[in-house]
């Protein structure tokens, strides 16, 4: 997972959209070492959307910005492995979180949809 990815799956996670960010981000005066200049907006969803890359002078600012450390915009853990993850990724935690209160009869029919689902969207992949 990229960097950018990375951002827009935290934003998308912590309901934050992508102006209020630029907002934020801007708030913190990130200045650019080649310019001196803060980034213009335009580049600012350049970023975002992977078409500029990040400037490493600007990690800490957009680490700031969405309220975590640096490190994390560098850490890929599962629940970020799909786009259909990042999406469900607090619903997903949650599910986990309550499957060892469920009776083995549910765990066996959730498994079966699952594959089944599963099974469904490697056709389609595997059909493109």
């Amino acid at each position: 997972m990229e960097v950018y990815e990375k951002i827009n799956f935290l934003l998308q996670e912590k309901n934050i959209s992508k102006k209020n960010f630029a907002d934020i981000f801007l708030s913190l005066e990130p200045k650019l070492r080649t310019t001196g200049e803060l980034p213009s907006r335009s580049s600012i969803y350049g970023y975002l959307s992977g078409r500029r890359e990040i400037k490493l002078e600007l990690i800490p600012y957009i680490a700031e910005a969405l309220g975590i450390k640096e490190q994390e915009l560098f850490n890929v853990d599962l629940e970020y492995a799909t786009d259909f993850n990042v999406k469900y990724s607090s619903e997903v935690r949650e599910i986990i979180a309550l499957l060892p209160y469920a009776p083995k009869n549910v765990i066996k029919l959730f498994k079966e949809k699952l594959q089944k689902y599963k099974k469904e969207f490697d056709e389609i992949n595997h059909a493109l």
